[in-house]
Formats: C-alpha cells, structure tokens, sequence
C-alpha cells in the first residue's frame, strides 16, 4: 500500500529520484492543480526502467522539461476538441438532411429494421432512445409526456434528434443505418471520400473521448488504428515525415482532410509542424508512441 503523500511531499518524492527542481514551490502548486498520478504518466518516460521498478530519473532531467510536455499536450488536445467539435456538428447536420430527404423526417430512423446491428452489442435505436431520453432540451421534452417512462417519438423530427444524441451514438447510426448505406450517403453529402467513411467517423469519436477525458495523447497507440485513406496519410507524411501507423497524428490527418473538404475547420497538422521542432521531446512522442518499457536503462 503506497503512502498518501502531501504536494512538498511528492515534490520531495521526485527530487530524491533525481529530479532536477529549480523551483520546489511552483512545482508543488502543479501538482495540487494536476494531480501527482497524471503528471507521472509524463515522467516514467524520463525515467530510467519504471517498467522494472526502477523509478530513477535520467541524468540531468529537469522538471520544467517534463512540464513543457505536459502543457504541448494540453495544448493539442484543446486545438483538437474545436476542430473535432466543428467536424461533429457538420456530421449532425448531415446526418439529419440524409436520412429527412431519403428516409424520411420522422419515425423511421428509430426502427429497429433501419439498422444493421452487430452480435450482442446494444441495439442502435435503443442507445438513439437513451440518449433522447436523457435530454433536458425544450425540443425534446415537448414531446415526453409527464409521468412516462418513455415517450412516443414518432412525431420527433430526425432534425431535433440528432442533437441529442452522442457523438459516439451518432457515429453508430452512421456505420449502421439503412443497410449501411447511410455512411455512403452522408459522404457524399458532406464532399468526403466514402472509402472507410464510417471508420473514420468512430476513430474521431475515440480521439474526442481521449480529448474530452484529458487524457494523454504524446506516446499513446491508438487502440483501433487504420481509418485514414492511404492517400491522406501519404500527403500528411510528405508534409511532417514519417509517424507510425498507431500515432494520434494518422487520426489528426484524417480529421484535417474531412474538416477541409467540408470547409469547416482549419488543419491543424500545419500548426503542429510551426509549434514543435521535429527533434523535440513532444514530437517524438507523437511520431513513435512507445511504452515506457521501450526505454532501457541506457536510453540517453
């Protein structure tokens, strides 16, 4: 059972490992603002083999280092949630004018036979009524009557309905609905290529989750990898260089590519190459996300 430790303590904690801290009370106050165990999921890849018990800093590390780290990240992630935001109210948008003018405003975009579902997973229209159902929007309540569990929503406009469900929901409907060629449907009305149209969609919705949890993005492998068009990933490796297939920058060219075509959001992988220098530490990290175990004991 490890010991709660107060912030001086944990400053004192890190500095015992061999942590250079050129300013012990400012550090303690970014950890009282960041949380200790966060701000570790930074450091162990400046440790020496955290993987191995062996906590010790590298030589000559220094705090402000590893807090430079942390805040580009922070930073990314912020640049990420307002592209990704604009990405994900055009697709509503979309969403809604497809399935309006092809299937019909009303009703049949809650059927159960207007999804093709997948083994045991929840129902489509069943997360589409959770998420309705948890609405507190005037256009919403209009038509849930008081004292009943679920209302009938035969009357609710495909329209309103999108905006109350979840990026992820939406993101299934797409995959799923109407046989599956709703995906093809909305790309092409939203102007972006239908090749693996629906998978990019869900890879945006597992990076805005990462984005809206703070959760770390340098050195982290995305679990369902492989959504970018072969084409888009090679324009975006001719700009930043290479990156490794599981790197949050494959999701971040496909989300400028779809945010261009759509004329809704600047690319932000140009920005990126302005802020950090390829040699950098965060770069790196982006580029060739690795576990902390990648790096031996004589990683310099």
């Amino acid at each position: 059972m490890k010991p709660s430790l107060s912030w001086d303590e944990q400053v004192a904690l890190l500095v015992s490992r061999g942590l250079v801290v050129d300013d012990e009370v400012a550090c303690a106050r970014f950890l009282a603002a960041t949380n200790y165990y966060r701000f570790s999921g930074y450091a162990r890849y400046f440790q020496k083999a955290p993987h191995l018990g062996d906590d010790d800093f590298r030589q000559g590390v220094v705090f402000d280092e590893i807090r430079a780290v942390y805040d580009a990240d922070e930073a990314l992630r912020i640049a990420l949630v307002r592209s990704l935001a604009k990405v994900e109210l055009m697709l509503r948008s979309h969403v809604a004018r497809v399935v309006a003018d092809e299937h019909g405003a009303y009703g049949r975009y809650l059927e159960e036979s207007f999804y093709t579902d997948i083994g045991d997973r929840e129902p489509t229209v069943e997360s589409c009524l959770r998420d309705i159902d948890r609405s507190k929007d005037r256009h919403i309540l209009h038509y849930r009557e008081s004292g009943i569990n679920r209302a009938d929503y035969s009357k609710l406009p495909v329209w309103s309905a999108v905006e109350a469900l979840s990026f992820g929901t939406l993101s299934k409907a797409i995959e799923r609905g109407a046989g599956g060629d709703l995906a093809d449907a909305v790309a092409t009305s939203t102007g972006i290529a239908k090749a693996g149209f629906a998978y990019r969609v869900r890879a945006l919705v597992y990076l805005r989750n990462r984005c809206a949890h703070h959760s770390r993005l340098w050195h982290h492998s995305v679990l369902d990898a492989g959504p970018t068009p072969n084409n888009v990933r090679k324009k975006a490796k001719r700009e930043a260089g290479q990156f490794e297939p599981r790197s949050v920058l494959d999701i971040i060219a496909s989300l400028d590519d779809m945010a261009s075509r759509a004329e809704v959001a600047d690319p932000l992988l140009p920005r990126l190459l302005v802020e950090h220098p390829r040699d950098s530490a965060f770069w790196q990290g982006l580029v060739r996300p690795q576990s902390p175990r990648d790096h031996g004991r004589d990683t310099p």
